[in-house]
């Protein structure tokens, strides 16, 4: 992002694909699911950052059982439209020995990022890794993982909001966009 024009740009050419309602409810959805499935388990959520903290953030109040929070940083993208490999920024401060984990992200895009992560967290041990993500895309290819609770589906088109950015922007939107089709490659 090269300035705060460039930014209001995007978003005034962006299709909205879903907005804050629909966002709300594929959260509860998400919530009651996961609280069917880990109520008696105490698990580790681990929020991906930085995209899954607006995930996170609007799920955490909605589970009504013990849990503890951490968080993971790994990233494919940064800044960039297209990944690369992975870079480890932080691992968890907490013991993941042991435990039901379920990772908390943004998007489940090609998966490579989630599986890796996921492995990851098998090598240190944990009884269990689960995947919840606000929205997986649509891809006309497999991927290495697939979430086990998911929000909404995506279109295969460049998305941001909800925790996604593009360029950086963006993140903060309570809606999920897509930008053009001819400017999304």
């Amino acid at each position: 992002m090269t300035n705060h024009n460039d930014a209001w740009a995007i978003l005034n050419n962006a299709d909205c694909i879903y907005d804050a309602d629909a966002i709300t409810a594929a959260i509860n959805t998400v919530a009651t699911a996961i609280q069917q499935d880990y109520a008696d388990k105490m698990p580790l959520l681990l929020t991906v950052m930085n995209g899954g903290i607006i995930f996170a953030g609007q799920l955490l109040p909605l589970l009504h059982f013990p849990l503890e929070c951490d968080y993971i940083h790994a990233s494919r993208y940064g800044r960039e439209l297209h990944g690369s490999e992975i870079n480890w920024m932080a691992m968890p401060k907490t013991d993941v020995a042991h435990r039901h984990v379920i990772l908390l992200d943004d998007i489940l895009d090609e998966g490579h990022t989630l599986a890796a992560i996921k492995q990851k967290l098998l090598d240190m041990g944990a009884a269990s890794v689960a995947c919840a993500v606000l929205s997986n895309k649509h891809i006309a290819k497999p991927k290495p993982i697939l979430a086990d609770y998911v929000g909404l589906t995506l279109p295969d088109r460049y998305v941001f909001g909800c925790g996604m950015d593009v360029a950086g922007a963006w993140r903060n939107l309570p809606a999920i966009y897509a930008m053009p089709v001819d400017t999304a490659t």
